[in-house]
């Protein structure tokens, strides 16, 4: 059975919430992408670990943005997965050796400088696309 013209699927980002969780992802590729570029470009030697780990981080919001505005909900599960992981390693790596982070990266203190959005924001997203999946 085809729905009706216009209808929204449970997990169509283009209202509401999903709408919502697109534009905080989007803000967040944005300026991951832009500050690891920085870092990378200016100050790569200082902290080759951390500011590649930024460069990750970057591609990981950039693959979840691009998952959840074209709905394609296999690749957000698997992006904003990789992301949680991401954001748990990087967080636990930061607090053991400090001197591999000396500057903050998105995840490092698992996003501690960034008010542990990139913390929460996997989990809000996983959250997400579990209560809005097809049955």
């Amino acid at each position: 059975m085809s729905e009706p013209r216009g209808a929204t699927t449970p997990h169509d980002t283009s209202h509401g919430f999903g709408r919502m969780l697109v534009a905080v992802y989007a803000v967040f590729a944005l300026a991951a992408t832009a500050r690891s570029a920085f870092q990378l470009a200016t100050d790569f030697g200082a902290a080759p670990v951390a500011y590649l780990l930024s460069a990750v981080a970057g591609v990981v919001y950039v693959l979840a943005t691009v998952a959840l505005a074209r709905s394609n909900r296999r690749l957000a599960v698997v992006t904003i997965g990789f992301e949680l992981v991401g954001v748990l390693t990087v967080g636990v790596l930061s607090l053991a050796d400090a001197e591999l982070f000396p500057d903050d990266s998105v995840w490092s203190g698992f996003g501690a400088g960034y008010g542990y959005v990139p913390l929460l924001l996997p989990l809000v997203g996983l959250w997400w696309l579990r209560r809005t999946a097809r049955r």
